[in-house]
């Protein structure tokens, strides 16, 4: 069964950090890995992404604040994200393509307060 369960959110002050992790498993790890957040009343926004040949993209919204890395031996993505501001309280997923089904996490709240 594939599956991907993210952990790491919570509430944090307007500056501070925090890293997500999502574990996968029921697949092989090398598949494009996202994180992707949903504030609410908006549309999921994708943040970040690692590619199998270990490249990475960010928008612009996180760009210089975010860092996307990958622990292929425990099958793993993290997302550290720094300077924290309120705009970036959102529902934060985990989302890969695995062959032509979209897998999603639970999700995880990440909460910044002024």
């Amino acid at each position: 069964q594939v599956q991907l369960v993210e952990s790491g959110g919570g509430l944090v002050q307007t500056g501070g950090s925090l890293t997500l992790s999502c574990a996968a498993s029921g697949f092989k790890f090398t598949y494009w890995m996202y994180w992707v957040r949903q504030a609410p009343g908006s549309q999921r926004e994708a943040i970040a992404l690692s590619r199998r040949d270990g490249s990475t993209y960010y928008a612009d919204s996180v760009k210089g604040r975010s860092t996307i890395s990958r622990d292929n031996g425990k099958n793993t993505v993290y997302l550290q994200m720094n300077d924290l501001k309120p705009e970036d309280t959102a529902v934060y997923y985990c989302y890969t393509l695995y062959g032509h089904t979209p897998t999603w996490g639970q999700g995880t709240q990440v909460t910044v307060s002024p």
